[in-house]
């Protein structure tokens, strides 16, 4: 998920957006442009995600792919719900994703790892 980039911080919604090293980001809806061409992921599932995280005391945040047409990005969770998966995205936050040099914070990196462990250990 594209962390708030502070030299272009006017495609996030501030209090909406991932924040380096705040842990790993949750992202419950991706789309962009209302709900064509995206994923939503249920109130259940995405409360059982983070149960599990609490419970393994998982350093988390929610966070969201930006302004509704002007940040943006993509993830493959419409392709996979589109089977049937029950989707939500999760992984830490990245400042100039696909570029050349990409930033993260160290602890969210590590926030990833323990979530994607804890949850094939406790789904």
């Amino acid at each position: 998920n594209a962390g708030i980039n502070p030299n272009f911080p006017s495609v996030h919604e501030k209090e909406n957006a991932v924040h380096l090293g705040f842990g790993v980001s949750v992202t419950k809806f991706t789309g962009s442009g209302g709900k064509g061409g995206s994923n939503d992921a249920n109130a259940e599932f995405n409360a059982k995600i983070i149960r599990i995280y609490n419970a393994n005391k998982v350093n988390w945040q929610i966070g969201a792919l930006g302004k509704v047409d002007e940040g943006g990005g993509g993830t493959i969770a419409k392709f996979m719900a589109e089977h049937g998966a029950e989707v939500i995205d999760c992984g830490p936050g990245v400042l100039g994703m696909h570029s050349l040099y990409e930033l993260t914070s160290k602890a969210d990196i590590y926030s990833c790892y323990k979530a994607y462990k804890t949850f094939f250990e406790n789904a």
